[in-house]
């Protein structure tokens, strides 16, 4: 039973990552069509099989006249933020009344983010009240910007997600077996379709180790925690939506959330036209690289393709080791495997080591150590703090060089 709630814990670590940050599944003929076509940078709109170039004033008209609109992101990519950022100044110019939800959140630090847009907080502060880090594996000065926009216009911000320990309790033993009481109020989601099942699979069969089929039980909870999640947000955003339908305020409802959570129409689209709410709109950034074989129909009523980034003279430092987020209520982070020849070998690190901290901050998410290690400096010396079976260690990789 231990080994199989691992297996379920890195499963649902990385659907969070295939899913949330908008890794997708090709449909046949979308190699020929990245060969056949060059996307201009800025706004698309989907037209059969192609992109059309759109005005960026007639995308957010049409955002602005929505009950909800869903920003997609992926979550380590700095630029899919600022653009976020651009979008909700456009649409806060055409619809001042503007609500704020973010994925990143769990609903319980919904008081910090009263207290943060009300002006009470500090940055530190609202990061420790709403125990970012232990919430949420990304860099949180990716986000800032939002929430400083946010503050400084007085937009009400939304916590959308449910508590981790949830999904993985739906992932271990499924919706019907977790009390009522502990679901956080989130009600039965909606089937899920055929494709985004299709889609699920997909990733559960890659990363689950091949263990069961599309009717195995392992398959179904794997659905039910992401339906919940989906489920989750959705409810989240149509109770703001009503609750200002009810007061005289229709203000405009954003979600931030990743982009798995909505191409498609599949996941928070779905479970929100469930829930009665119609005109959603939903917006996608994407890469000039991946912008051609993104053109699917159905994907989003427009995509954003980003701009080229510009080469890093440098490869960003890599310790050459595979990590995992740790089962268990502990959490942490653990050397999957080393690379033969790594810097991580040459410095010491062993399979089964469990990082506790990286220049001395608290290794919590396997993909904040890795996003620590690539921030630091060309010839720095980077501390480490391990467990190794009953002993710690202190261990110093030594960065080479620019």
């Amino acid at each position: 039973m231990k080994g199989d709630r691992t297996r379920w814990l890195l499963v649902c670590s990385l659907l969070a990552v295939a899913g949330a940050l908008g890794l997708a599944l090709l449909l046949p003929g979308s190699a020929a069509r990245s060969a056949a076509c060059a996307a201009p940078v800025g706004w698309l709109r989907i037209a059969g099989a192609n992109g059309e170039s759109v005005p960026a004033n007639e995308v957010l008209a049409r955002a602005a006249e929505a009950d909800v609109v869903l920003l997609g992101e992926q979550h380590d990519d700095e630029d899919h933020h600022r653009w976020q950022a651009q979008v909700l100044a456009g649409l806060h110019a055409l619809r001042p009344q503007l609500v704020v939800g973010f994925e990143m959140f769990p609903r319980r630090v919904q008081p910090a983010l009263d207290r943060w847009v009300a002006g009470e907080l500090s940055v530190p502060a609202l990061l420790t009240q709403t125990a970012w880090e232990e919430n949420w594996s990304f860099p949180a000065a990716f986000y800032l910007p939002l929430f400083e926009f946010a503050r400084i216009n007085r937009l009400p911000m939304l916590a959308l997600n449910v508590d981790s320990s949830l999904t993985r309790a739906i992932g271990d033993k499924g919706w019907d077996a977790v009390p009522e009481q502990e679901r956080e109020g989130v009600g039965r989601a909606a089937p899920a379709s055929e494709a985004y099942r299709d889609f699920l699979f997909s990733v559960y069969r890659e990363h689950a180790h091949g263990q069961g089929g599309r009717d195995s039980r392992g398959f179904r909870h794997f659905v039910e925690a992401q339906l919940n999640w989906d489920r989750a947000m959705a409810e989240a955003l149509a109770a703001r939506l009503a609750s200002g339908q009810r007061e005289g305020r229709a203000a405009l409802v954003v979600g931030v959330m990743g982009s798995g959570h909505l191409r498609h129409g599949h996941g928070v689209p779905h479970q929100l036209r469930s829930l009665g709410v119609g005109r959603v709109v939903t917006l996608l950034p994407v890469a000039s690289s991946e912008a051609c074989h993104e053109l699917q129909p159905g994907l989003a009523d427009a995509l954003f393709v980003l701009p080229p980034k510009p080469v890093l003279p440098v490869a960003p430092p890599r310790l050459g080791v595979q990590l995992e987020d740790a089962a268990g209520t502990a959490g942490g982070v653990r050397v999957q495997a080393v690379t033969t020849g790594s810097l991580a070998e040459k410095s010491g690190l062993l399979a089964g080591d469990q990082v506790l901290e990286v220049a001395g901050r608290p290794a919590l998410k396997a993909a904040a150590v890795v996003s620590t290690v690539r921030a630091a400096a060309p010839g720095t010396w980077l501390p480490l703090r391990l467990r190794r079976g009953e002993t710690t260690l202190e261990i110093v990789v030594r960065l080479p060089p620019e």
